[in-house]
């Protein structure tokens, strides 16, 4: 009678495990989705940085340091907007092998 007992206790253990190992996964899942979406928008500010680089603005409204400062700023911005949004599909991708390296999928 007492191995009947434990069978249901057994059975318990296990279903929190499977859960604990599951929000685990889950974690795991999301900061690899953060870190896939950081790395697109950081690729993505790369590629789009030449295309202002031959851009040139006049008086009053443009030109001087602070706009070659901000620059970078606006890049930056718009990757991490267009990355946000779906990007151009490499965060998906990377994200899909960051996952096969930890054993998940």
């Amino acid at each position: 009678m007492a191995a009947s007992l434990a069978a249901p206790a057994d059975i318990l253990m296990g279903q929190a495990q499977t859960t604990a190992t599951t929000t685990a996964d889950l974690a795991r899942k999301r900061k690899t989705d953060d870190a896939a979406r950081a790395f697109e928008a950081s690729f993505l500010s790369t590629m789009l940085q030449p295309m202002f680089e031959g851009l040139s603005t006049e008086a009053p409204f443009g030109g001087g340091q602070g706009e070659a400062m901000f620059k970078s700023f606006l890049t930056d911005a718009i990757a991490k907007q267009t990355a946000k949004r779906g990007g151009l599909g490499v965060a998906d991708t990377v994200q899909r092998e960051m996952l096969k390296l930890q054993g998940l999928s």
